[in-house]
Protein backbone atom coordinates (compact mmCIF):
# COMPACT_ATOMS: atom_id res chain seq x y z
CA UNK A 1 0.00 0.00 0.00
CA UNK A 2 1.18 3.21 -1.04
CA UNK A 3 1.87 5.93 1.43
CA UNK A 4 2.98 8.34 -1.06
CA UNK A 5 1.66 9.97 -3.97
CA UNK A 6 1.77 7.48 -6.89
CA UNK A 7 3.08 10.11 -8.77
CA UNK A 8 3.30 14.09 -8.68
CA UNK A 9 0.83 16.63 -9.48
CA UNK A 10 1.67 18.29 -12.66
CA UNK A 11 2.00 22.60 -12.52
CA UNK A 12 -0.84 22.40 -15.59
CA UNK A 13 -3.04 20.74 -12.64
CA UNK A 14 -2.59 22.74 -9.95
CA UNK A 15 -2.93 25.91 -12.20
CA UNK A 16 -6.13 24.89 -13.28
CA UNK A 17 -7.32 24.30 -9.28
CA UNK A 18 -6.41 27.54 -8.72
CA UNK A 19 -8.29 29.24 -11.67
CA UNK A 20 -11.10 26.67 -11.88
CA UNK A 21 -11.80 25.42 -8.96
CA UNK A 22 -11.77 21.99 -9.73
CA UNK A 23 -9.30 19.90 -11.06
CA UNK A 24 -9.35 16.01 -12.15
CA UNK A 25 -6.32 13.26 -11.12
CA UNK A 26 -6.00 10.39 -12.93
CA UNK A 27 -4.46 7.61 -10.98
CA UNK A 28 -3.57 9.02 -7.58
CA UNK A 29 -4.46 6.16 -5.62
CA UNK A 30 -3.74 2.52 -5.78
CA UNK A 31 -5.67 -0.48 -5.83
CA UNK A 32 -4.95 -0.74 -2.45
CA UNK A 33 -6.30 1.70 -1.04
CA UNK A 34 -9.73 1.66 -2.92
CA UNK A 35 -10.21 -1.79 -1.44
CA UNK A 36 -9.62 -0.22 1.70
CA UNK A 37 -12.48 1.61 1.35
CA UNK A 38 -14.57 -0.09 0.06
CA UNK A 39 -14.44 -2.31 2.75
CA UNK A 40 -14.82 0.49 5.35
CA UNK A 41 -17.80 1.26 2.55
CA UNK A 42 -19.70 -2.18 2.93
CA UNK A 43 -19.21 -1.73 7.06
CA UNK A 44 -20.65 1.92 6.82
CA UNK A 45 -23.47 0.89 4.88
CA UNK A 46 -24.29 -2.34 7.49
CA UNK A 47 -23.30 0.31 10.21
CA UNK A 48 -24.50 3.83 9.35
CA UNK A 49 -24.29 6.57 12.04
CA UNK A 50 -26.95 8.59 13.71
CA UNK A 51 -26.10 11.01 10.88
CA UNK A 52 -26.81 8.64 7.87
CA UNK A 53 -29.82 9.24 5.94
CA UNK A 54 -31.58 8.34 2.67
CA UNK A 55 -31.84 11.07 0.28
CA UNK A 56 -34.27 9.21 -2.15
CA UNK A 57 -36.45 6.33 -2.26
CA UNK A 58 -38.60 5.29 -5.53
CA UNK A 59 -40.93 3.26 -6.26
CA UNK A 60 -38.23 0.24 -7.42
CA UNK A 61 -36.45 0.68 -3.95
CA UNK A 62 -33.85 2.16 -5.21
CA UNK A 63 -32.10 4.30 -2.41
CA UNK A 64 -29.48 7.07 -2.33
CA UNK A 65 -27.13 6.31 0.39
CA UNK A 66 -25.69 9.26 2.65
CA UNK A 67 -23.64 9.49 5.45
CA UNK A 68 -21.14 11.15 7.68
CA UNK A 69 -18.12 11.42 10.03
CA UNK A 70 -18.07 7.69 10.18
CA UNK A 71 -14.00 7.80 10.06
CA UNK A 72 -14.19 7.43 14.34
CA UNK A 73 -15.61 4.23 14.08
CA UNK A 74 -14.24 2.65 11.04
CA UNK A 75 -10.41 1.34 11.05
CA UNK A 76 -10.53 1.60 7.21
CA UNK A 77 -11.74 4.93 7.07
CA UNK A 78 -8.75 6.37 10.18
CA UNK A 79 -6.27 4.70 7.66
CA UNK A 80 -7.23 6.20 4.65
CA UNK A 81 -7.27 9.81 6.20
CA UNK A 82 -3.56 9.51 8.19
CA UNK A 83 -2.04 7.06 5.97
CA UNK A 84 -2.91 7.82 2.51
CA UNK A 85 -1.61 10.41 0.13
CA UNK A 86 -5.12 12.53 0.62
CA UNK A 87 -3.46 15.11 2.87
CA UNK A 88 -0.65 15.76 0.85
CA UNK A 89 -3.21 16.42 -2.34
CA UNK A 90 -4.88 19.24 -0.62
CA UNK A 91 -1.98 20.85 1.03
CA UNK A 92 -0.17 20.97 -2.47
CA UNK A 93 -3.10 22.23 -4.37
CA UNK A 94 -4.42 24.81 -1.71
CA UNK A 95 -0.53 25.88 -1.69
CA UNK A 96 -1.23 25.23 2.41
CA UNK A 97 1.18 25.29 5.33
CA UNK A 98 -0.85 22.25 6.99
CA UNK A 99 -4.00 20.87 6.83
CA UNK A 100 -6.20 19.28 9.02
CA UNK A 101 -8.78 16.86 8.30
CA UNK A 102 -12.64 18.38 8.65
CA UNK A 103 -15.15 15.05 8.07
CA UNK A 104 -15.66 12.41 5.65
CA UNK A 105 -19.20 11.32 3.55
CA UNK A 106 -20.42 8.69 2.01
CA UNK A 107 -22.59 8.66 -1.15
CA UNK A 108 -24.00 5.06 -2.72
CA UNK A 109 -27.21 5.40 -5.19
CA UNK A 110 -28.51 1.86 -6.35
CA UNK A 111 -28.28 0.71 -9.99
CA UNK A 112 -30.62 2.92 -11.94
CA UNK A 113 -31.61 5.58 -9.53
CA UNK A 114 -32.23 8.73 -11.33
CA UNK A 115 -31.68 11.16 -8.17
CA UNK A 116 -29.61 13.68 -9.14
CA UNK A 117 -27.95 16.35 -6.92
CA UNK A 118 -29.38 19.21 -6.48
CA UNK A 119 -26.82 22.35 -7.22
CA UNK A 120 -25.22 23.75 -4.32
CA UNK A 121 -22.38 24.99 -2.46
CA UNK A 122 -20.35 23.36 0.08
CA UNK A 123 -18.68 25.58 2.58
CA UNK A 124 -21.98 27.81 2.83
CA UNK A 125 -23.21 25.01 5.18
CA UNK A 126 -20.06 24.29 7.20
CA UNK A 127 -19.24 25.11 10.58
CA UNK A 128 -16.11 26.17 9.43
CA UNK A 129 -15.40 29.79 7.14
CA UNK A 130 -12.68 30.14 5.02
CA UNK A 131 -11.67 29.87 0.91
CA UNK A 132 -8.66 27.45 1.86
CA UNK A 133 -11.13 23.85 2.07
CA UNK A 134 -11.36 21.53 -0.19
CA UNK A 135 -13.23 18.06 -0.65
CA UNK A 136 -11.32 15.35 -2.50
CA UNK A 137 -14.37 13.26 -4.33
CA UNK A 138 -13.50 9.65 -5.10
CA UNK A 139 -15.35 7.02 -6.62
CA UNK A 140 -15.10 3.56 -5.75
CA UNK A 141 -16.89 2.21 -8.52
CA UNK A 142 -16.05 3.29 -12.24
CA UNK A 143 -18.34 6.36 -13.40
CA UNK A 144 -19.17 7.38 -16.43
CA UNK A 145 -18.97 11.71 -17.32
CA UNK A 146 -22.89 11.93 -17.29
CA UNK A 147 -23.05 10.43 -13.82
CA UNK A 148 -20.39 11.75 -12.12
CA UNK A 149 -20.42 15.19 -10.05
CA UNK A 150 -20.37 18.26 -12.11
CA UNK A 151 -18.66 21.49 -11.55
CA UNK A 152 -19.22 25.65 -12.89
CA UNK A 153 -15.57 25.97 -13.46
CA UNK A 154 -15.05 29.33 -12.06
CA UNK A 155 -17.54 29.43 -9.63
CA UNK A 156 -16.30 29.70 -6.50
CA UNK A 157 -14.80 33.20 -6.78
CA UNK A 158 -17.98 34.26 -7.40
CA UNK A 159 -18.40 35.91 -4.01
CA UNK A 160 -22.11 35.64 -3.97
CA UNK A 161 -24.29 34.30 -1.55
CA UNK A 162 -26.94 32.23 -2.85
CA UNK A 163 -29.77 30.67 -1.63
CA UNK A 164 -29.29 27.03 -1.64
CA UNK A 165 -30.98 24.53 -1.16
CA UNK A 166 -32.08 22.34 2.42
CA UNK A 167 -30.68 18.88 2.37
CA UNK A 168 -32.12 18.22 5.50
CA UNK A 169 -35.60 17.93 3.29
CA UNK A 170 -34.25 15.10 1.37
CA UNK A 171 -35.37 12.44 4.09
CA UNK A 172 -38.33 9.94 2.19
CA UNK A 173 -38.18 7.64 5.34
CA UNK A 174 -39.43 10.43 7.59
CA UNK A 175 -36.10 10.40 9.72
CA UNK A 176 -35.81 13.46 12.37
CA UNK A 177 -32.91 15.59 10.86
CA UNK A 178 -31.40 18.54 12.97
CA UNK A 179 -28.92 19.51 10.21
CA UNK A 180 -31.58 22.45 8.61
CA UNK A 181 -30.47 25.36 6.71
CA UNK A 182 -32.17 28.05 5.35
CA UNK A 183 -30.57 31.05 3.37
CA UNK A 184 -33.61 32.73 2.88
CA UNK A 185 -32.11 35.34 5.60
CA UNK A 186 -28.39 35.75 4.03
CA UNK A 187 -29.39 34.82 0.29
CA UNK A 188 -28.26 37.89 -2.55
CA UNK A 189 -29.08 36.03 -5.38
CA UNK A 190 -30.61 32.15 -6.32
CA UNK A 191 -28.62 30.08 -8.01
CA UNK A 192 -28.37 30.43 -11.51
CA UNK A 193 -30.93 28.10 -13.56
CA UNK A 194 -27.79 26.05 -14.67
CA UNK A 195 -29.90 22.80 -16.05
CA UNK A 196 -31.45 24.98 -18.50
CA UNK A 197 -28.23 25.96 -20.06
CA UNK A 198 -25.15 23.58 -18.98
CA UNK A 199 -22.84 24.63 -21.83
CA UNK A 200 -23.11 28.68 -21.09
CA UNK A 201 -21.60 27.97 -17.32
CA UNK A 202 -19.24 25.54 -18.61
CA UNK A 203 -20.74 22.66 -16.79
CA UNK A 204 -17.45 19.89 -16.50
CA UNK A 205 -17.33 16.77 -15.45
CA UNK A 206 -15.26 13.52 -16.20
CA UNK A 207 -15.22 9.53 -16.87
CA UNK A 208 -13.80 7.98 -13.75
CA UNK A 209 -12.13 5.18 -12.76
CA UNK A 210 -11.27 3.75 -9.12
CA UNK A 211 -8.12 4.90 -8.09
CA UNK A 212 -9.06 8.84 -9.58
CA UNK A 213 -10.31 11.32 -7.96
CA UNK A 214 -11.23 14.97 -8.25
CA UNK A 215 -10.45 17.86 -5.92
CA UNK A 216 -12.54 21.36 -5.53
CA UNK A 217 -12.88 23.96 -3.53
CA UNK A 218 -15.89 23.96 -1.26
CA UNK A 219 -17.40 27.39 -2.61
CA UNK A 220 -17.42 25.93 -6.49
CA UNK A 221 -21.09 25.58 -7.58
CA UNK A 222 -21.54 21.56 -8.46
CA UNK A 223 -24.32 19.08 -8.18
CA UNK A 224 -26.01 16.90 -10.88
CA UNK A 225 -23.88 13.57 -10.23
CA UNK A 226 -26.93 10.63 -10.68
CA UNK A 227 -29.40 9.50 -13.33
CA UNK A 228 -27.65 5.85 -13.20
CA UNK A 229 -27.79 3.38 -15.96
CA UNK A 230 -29.71 0.31 -15.06
CA UNK A 231 -26.68 -1.82 -14.75
CA UNK A 232 -24.95 0.74 -12.83
CA UNK A 233 -24.43 1.70 -9.37
CA UNK A 234 -22.38 4.73 -7.68
CA UNK A 235 -20.28 4.46 -4.44
CA UNK A 236 -18.45 7.66 -3.65
CA UNK A 237 -16.00 8.22 -0.17
CA UNK A 238 -15.18 12.02 -0.03
CA UNK A 239 -13.27 13.85 2.21
CA UNK A 240 -13.13 17.45 3.63
CA UNK A 241 -10.08 19.09 4.19
CA UNK A 242 -9.18 22.68 5.77
CA UNK A 243 -6.10 25.00 4.80
CA UNK A 244 -4.44 27.81 6.59
CA UNK A 245 -7.51 30.33 6.78
CA UNK A 246 -9.93 28.60 7.86
CA UNK A 247 -12.06 29.59 11.14
CA UNK A 248 -14.75 27.89 13.42
CA UNK A 249 -18.15 29.73 12.33
CA UNK A 250 -21.42 29.27 13.76
CA UNK A 251 -24.19 30.41 10.85
CA UNK A 252 -27.33 31.20 12.09
CA UNK A 253 -29.32 29.72 9.20
CA UNK A 254 -27.97 26.66 10.06
CA UNK A 255 -25.29 24.29 8.88
CA UNK A 256 -25.00 20.95 7.44
CA UNK A 257 -23.53 19.00 9.08
CA UNK A 258 -23.94 21.06 12.04
CA UNK A 259 -20.85 20.20 14.35
CA UNK A 260 -21.44 23.33 16.67
CA UNK A 261 -22.05 20.80 19.54
CA UNK A 262 -18.86 19.24 19.15
CA UNK A 263 -17.29 21.95 18.52
CA UNK A 264 -18.31 23.49 21.91
CA UNK A 265 -17.63 20.27 23.94
CA UNK A 266 -14.70 20.04 22.41
CA UNK A 267 -13.87 23.64 23.85
CA UNK A 268 -13.25 25.39 19.83
CA UNK A 269 -15.16 28.82 19.77
CA UNK A 270 -15.83 30.95 16.84
CA UNK A 271 -12.61 32.07 15.06
CA UNK A 272 -10.92 29.51 16.29
CA UNK A 273 -8.84 27.26 14.08
CA UNK A 274 -10.24 23.76 13.60
CA UNK A 275 -8.07 21.75 15.91
CA UNK A 276 -8.30 19.04 18.79
CA UNK A 277 -8.60 15.29 17.43
CA UNK A 278 -11.87 16.06 16.29
CA UNK A 279 -10.28 18.11 13.58
CA UNK A 280 -6.30 16.46 13.65
CA UNK A 281 -3.46 17.65 10.96
CA UNK A 282 -2.38 15.22 8.77
CA UNK A 283 0.28 16.79 6.74
CA UNK A 284 2.61 19.85 7.09
CA UNK A 285 4.96 21.73 4.27
CA UNK A 286 8.09 20.91 4.92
Amino acid sequence: MNTDMLRQITEVESTRYQQDGVVFLQGMFDADWVEVLTNGLEINCQRPTDRSRIWDRDDRDRTMFWDSQAWRGIDEYRKFIFDSPAAKIAGQLMNAASINFFFDAVFVRSAGSQFATPWHQDEPYWSVEGYDTCTIWMPLVPVKKANALAFVPGSHRSGSAFSQYNFGELNPDGKVDVDQVDFTAVAEADLPDIDANPDKYGVTSWDMAPGDCVVFNSRIIHGGSGKLDDDRDLRVFTTKWLGDDVKIKFRECGMDPDHSALMTAAGLAPGDRPATDLYPQIWSRG
